[in-house]
């Protein structure tokens, strides 16, 4: 259990791997996940490498994995996931698996080529189809107004010169429609600039007839769907021929041939319609096939991937390796924790089983290295040792703060969000996923909000319980109170006094009132008083002192264990012990006060109690002439100018002594070795006494910044009941108050809309709010005891994909690094 609470010991390996099993070996020790390997070639270049060609060979066939999962995804196939974890091929497999892959994507690339080709020439007989229908229907509308011209002609003799020009105007149009004219298809949006570009290139001598297809047609090259027009185009002469092509030309518009007789397009009308059918059929039968090929693929998809990723991932490591001169073994270096080393010999004998008689060995090396910082983790701790994190990762064999966090962190969260029907909530929506996670997992959402929640259940599930039990201590319930054991006020002696006021104030020093406090949390009678905000606001803002205080005095406190570990004496004589007096002196004598007001005055004294604020600030000032504010108890100036007088006196100790001691102490040991080893002493004054006093400044200062950072428990914590009564008042209390007959029916609209906004407000929203707060409140504990590094971000191949990680400080339980 040691381990739980400082990161594991760590230890450098050399492993000798026979070349026949260095594969089988590297592959156990990644199942196993417990080595991180170093990189023996640094001065090599990535594509000098031994196994550089094999690298290359996973790559391509990952990138034709990645082309056949685009396709899948096109044609929405699902993806079996079964969740199992496939054995790595061994390398004589990567043959098959090549020739399976190259197969599969050649077949995939004929049959999109093929129904594209056929795609596209369906598209060219469907756009000739309704060409030739339209043009029909176009000469028939011209044949009918011509014969309706030529009947009024003989209507009436007041009317021959109005037919006479009807007569001609159709004579003229009739005689330049029998000219030469194009026809095709053209986007439908294209249809005004199309019609504007040919009567100012033609000048007028064209005519332009245009009709909408009524159904979109699919574009064989993107698959999607787009609005088309038919045309025709009437005019005469080669040059306006031309120009009319060349301008249909730059308009993308398809021109097809149409006959000149009515009885010729019918019969291409029916040739066409013959060869859509047939060509349809065949379009049928290959989208058939190609669903059949994808639904093979997709049944063993996933597996494929984890292969080809596992084995890229141990050609990887294999790169990582040196090769002694008789090219028959392979030498590898590893950082590995201490406790697992059984577990590693063991991977390496399965390995070698596979592979070879000789068998591998593990060989523990002695180094001034620094090993890099691992803790161990499982479902339930991952999540705050991420929190934990966030803020950097601690010093090889430094105190682990994530299994404090695990209570500190959901229990600030509920100081600001207490509130029992909405923990309970919190509390079933995260039990919810915990009771599930197999089947999600197995799911494997895309969803990234919904990803980041799921990984955090844990959390939310504690955060959840937490602010059960701080609901009960606020006696808070979607804004009401719970009358559970009885109020400890009582008005019976007073029944005509009631009947007289509206708002009676009560006096906890008449006999009779105060029959003494509520057994658990807060009592009832809080909600429906006047001044509920004013006795609030006193209790949890004392509240929020005296937990911020134990909580950084805790953090300050887990530095002790560190330096006593490390053996680190000055540490602790000179920043430690300084530490922990300054902030005791000033906040945790605050801390003291307000526990002995608490205590000191009751019903009858209270009205003379001082203020606390202003006793804590004229005790910084030093400042005791303020008649307004009588002291506490008696000697209470001498303690205070003491403890002032103490914390000052630990500013120096900090920022000056320890820095003069650390000069004197490389001097010494400078006095003491001889002079070779004078080179290995370097001793900067300026840098450790610029460092030291930007820790003491940031100390004295983060003591006072975080302790006004701790008043956000009682902010939020009032905003919350505020926000969470104004919701009801305004919205469920609209409901309750109605006594018609349809009442029950507006209350069901009123508590839908009560519930939607509970979630989305009070839950979503307040709690995210709450969870920032909270995370902001831990970062005084995760640095007053631990010296967080940033180093240049690698690449590792961790849970098979590359992800970011720290190469010098942290420990990464992956497959391979470089």
């Amino acid at each position: 259990m040691g381990e739980l609470f400082r990161s594991e010991e760590m230890t450098l390996a050399q492993l000798f791997l026979q070349s026949e099993a260095a594969y089988c070996c590297v592959s156990e020790l990644g199942e196993l996940g417990m080595v991180q390997f170093r990189d023996l070639n640094p001065d090599v270049n990535v594509f000098q490498r031994k196994f550089v060609n094999e690298v290359r060979r996973c790559e391509e066939m990952d990138r034709k994995l990645r082309f056949v999962e685009k396709e899948i995804k096109k044609a929405n196939i699902p993806t079996v996931d079964t969740g199992e974890n496939p054995e790595v091929p061994f390398p004589r497999d990567m043959i098959d698996l090549e020739a399976t892959f190259e197969k599969l994507e050649n077949e995939l690339k004929e049959i999109n080529t093929n129904q594209e080709a056929l795609k596209k020439n369906f598209l060219e007989l469907t756009e000739l189809k309704h060409i030739l229908r339209r043009t029909q229907q176009f000469f028939d509308e011209v044949s009918r107004q011509h014969m309706d011209i030529s009947i009024n002609v003989n209507i009436s003799a007041s009317h021959i010169r109005y037919s006479s020009l009807t007569s001609n105007c159709a004579q003229h149009v009739s005689k330049r429609l029998g000219q030469e004219f194009v026809a095709g298809v053209i986007s439908r949006e294209r249809i005004p600039t199309f019609e504007r570009m040919l009567w100012r290139v033609c000048r007028g001598n064209v005519f332009l007839r245009q009709a909408e297809i009524e159904d979109p047609l699919e574009d064989p090259t993107t698959g999607d769907q787009v609005h088309k027009s038919v045309f025709i185009i009437f005019f005469q002469g080669d040059q306006l021929k031309n120009r009319v092509k060349k301008i249909c030309e730059g308009f993308r518009a398809s021109l097809y041939p149409c006959p000149e007789t009515p009885q010729e397009r019918k019969e291409m009308a029916a040739g066409v319609n013959t060869r859509i059918d047939d060509l349809q059929m065949v379009l049928n039968q290959t989208e058939d096939h190609r669903q059949r090929v994808l639904q093979a693929a997709a049944k063993t998809m996933r597996v494929w991937f984890i292969k080809v990723r596992k084995m890229k991932a141990i050609y990887h490591t294999l790169n990582l390796c040196n090769i002694d001169v008789t090219q028959k073994c392979l030498i590898a270096e590893v950082w590995c924790p201490v406790s697992d080393l059984d577990s590693i010999q063991f991977a390496l004998r399965r390995g070698t089983r596979s592979g070879s008689t000789v068998p591998s060995i593990l060989n523990r090396m002695t180094t001034k290295q620094t090993p890099p910082t691992f803790n161990k983790t499982n479902k339930f701790t991952s999540g705050f040792q991420n929190i934990v994190d966030a803020y950097g990762i601690g010093n090889y064999r430094e105190i682990n703060p994530a299994p404090y966090t695990i209570i500190t962190f959901p229990f600030l969260f509920a100081v600001m969000f207490g509130d029992m029907g909405h923990g309970v909530l919190m509390t079933c929506a995260a039990l919810y996923l915990v009771l599930r996670e197999s089947r999600i997992l197995s799911q494997k959402t895309e969803n990234e909000m919904f990803n980041m929640v799921f990984a955090g259940r844990y959390i939310i599930l504690l955060m959840g319980i937490f602010s059960v039990y701080t609901g009960i201590i606020y006696n808070d319930c979607f804004s009401k109170s719970l009358n559970m054991f009885g109020s400890g006020w009582s008005v019976r002696p007073m029944f005509e006094t009631l009947s007289e006021n509206k708002v009676l104030q009560l006096d906890p020093a008449v006999p009779g009132v105060f029959n003494g406090p509520y057994p658990l949390g807060i009592d009832p009678i809080w909600n429906i008083a006047t001044n509920k905000l004013t006795f609030l606001n006193s209790f949890k803002m004392k509240m929020s002192v005296i937990l911020g205080v134990i909580h950084m005095l805790f953090g300050v406190s887990l530095s002790l264990f560190n330096h006593l570990y490390f053996k680190k004496p000055l540490n602790i004589f000179l920043g430690f012990i300084p530490e922990i007096v300054f902030m005791s002196s000033l906040f945790g004598y605050l801390v003291l006060l307000v526990f002995y007001k608490w205590t000191a005055y009751d019903a009858l004294t209270s009205k003379d109690a001082p203020s606390l604020l202003i006793a804590f600030i004229n005790m910084c000032l030093f400042n005791y002439s303020d008649v307004t504010n009588k002291p506490l108890y008696r000697g209470q100036m001498g303690i205070q100018i003491m403890l002032v007088l103490i914390a000052l006196a630990c500013v120096p100790c900090m920022l000056i002594v320890k820095t003069m001691v650390l000069r004197r102490q490389h001097l010494w040991k400078k006095h003491l070795y001889n002079p070779d080893v004078h080179l290995s002493l370097q001793f900067d004054f300026g840098d450790v006494a610029v460092h030291q006093a930007i820790h003491t400044i940031e100390y004295c200062l983060g003591c006072i910044s975080n302790t006004a950072s701790y008043l956000r428990l009682w902010a939020l914590s009032l905003a919350h009941a505020q926000l969470s009564e104004v919701l009801w008042t305004m919205v469920m209390h609209l409901g309750l108050s109605s006594r018609s007959g349809g009442g029950f029916f507006g209350l069901s609209i009123i508590f839908s809309a009560f519930a939607t906004l509970t979630v989305c407000i009070l839950l979503i929203m307040e709690g995210l709010s709450a969870f920032l707060h909270a995370l902001r409140l831990h970062w005084f504990v995760s640095h007053t005891h631990t010296h967080t590094h940033t180093e240049d971000f690698w690449l590792c191949i961790c849970s098979l994909q590359l992800c970011p990680a720290q190469p010098t400080h942290r420990f990464c339980s992956c497959l391979c690094s470089f």
